[in-house]
């Protein structure tokens, strides 16, 4: 596969990830999503019975748009946060459990966290989910509110690089996309940005030398989901989406991730203002898409309104993360039995 090229215009989808509302796509969804061409998808609980009509209902959506690499994102970290799951899919560990391995050994550990990607990774590709908003980067501060927790891998940022890494490892390992999140850093939030917006105060400096780094040494994988979080040392006004201080100077500059950068749900509490104003705030602060999620036909015409296509960077930054994954992809070397067998005798231990 070469390297992915910017190509024009007429091939670039509008900058926007949207939900659907149940098991399978209504004709007014289906309209909707052709009419608007959205860059791809996200599955949650809702969407998800058996893996057919998980598989028929990926389809539809690639289908409705006529793109069959439009991504299809899920969030699928293990523990709390897991879309799939019995009786049709394994039950995974939340992150923490990878850092007591590590704990106590971290050769298996980091090698737990490889095939717990890995193995997601291979439940993901089998449905034709190419994205998994995974995984959680943050570093947990005490007096934080509990959103984070046992999501994260560690409360050491050295530890949460090797784990976090080696769990995006895994899921490139199995031709998926990974989105390190929640970008600069949710770990000191004192409120739930699902219900309220969260402000951190430390500053800069202290951040630069803690929740900023596991994102600095990251800063190569494909996707990064921002923090709907004030960081009022870099800008006391607006949250991290919505700032162009955050995004430009902060998640661009001095953290260097230069990948696809989508933003957390619209849709939570977290922000105000109309779907459209939130839309293109985000857009224009610098993220290269827009994440919708709750599957509200009135939010997304909202969304749709402040829409944007994907300019020639944001496109090659989208183009380069399927290049990235692609050539990781080790599927065909990968022996699932084995690999299920080893994973379960390292969570013994």
């Amino acid at each position: 596969m070469s390297p992915p090229e910017a190509t024009g215009a007429k091939q670039r989808p509008r900058a926007a990830i949207f939900g659907c509302a149940g098991l399978e796509l209504t004709s007014v969804e289906l309209s909707f999503y052709k009419e608007t061409d959205p860059l791809g998808f996200i599955l949650f609980a809702r969407n998800i019975d058996t893996p057919d009509q998980v598989r028929a209902l990926v389809d539809s959506f690639r289908e409705c748009v006529g793109r069959a690499d439009a991504p299809v994102l899920i969030d699928q970290e293990g523990g709390r946060v897991q879309r799939l799951g019995p009786p049709h899919w394994p039950a995974y560990p939340p992150a923490s459990r990878y850092g007591e391995i590590y704990a106590a050994n971290a050769d298996q550990g980091i090698e737990a966290a490889r095939l717990g990607g890995t193995l997601i990774g291979t439940d993901l590709q089998k449905l034709g989910i190419t994205v998994d908003c995974a995984p959680v980067v943050d570093i947990p501060s005490p007096g934080a509110d509990p959103i984070i927790g046992d999501r994260a891998f560690a409360l050491k940022p050295d530890a949460i690089i090797e784990l976090a890494g080696a769990f995006a490892d895994g899921l490139m390992d199995a031709g998926v996309v990974p989105v390190i999140k929640h970008i600069p850093g949710h770990g000191r939030c004192k409120v739930d940005s699902h219900k309220e917006l969260p402000r951190v105060d430390a500053d800069r400096f202290q951040m630069r030398e803690t929740d900023f780094k596991p994102f600095r040494s990251l800063n190569y994988t494909p996707w990064a989901m921002t923090a709907h979080a004030i960081y009022g040392d870099i800008d006391a006004d607006l949250p991290a989406t919505f700032s162009q201080k955050v995004i430009k100077d902060v998640i661009r500059k001095e953290i260097g991730f230069h990948g696809f950068l989508i933003s957390d749900d619209l849709s939570m509490r977290a922000l105000s203002g109309s779907f459209k104003d939130r839309t293109t705030l985000a857009l224009a602060a610098g993220c290269d898409a827009v994440l919708h999620c709750n599957g509200s036909m009135d939010e997304m015409v909202e969304v749709a309104n402040g829409l944007s296509t994907l300019t020639g960077p944001q496109y090659a930054r989208f183009a380069l993360g399927k290049f990235k994954s692609h050539q990781a992809d080790n599927t065909d070397a990968f022996d699932e039995d084995a690999g299920r067998a080893r994973f379960d005798a390292l969570l013994a231990d």
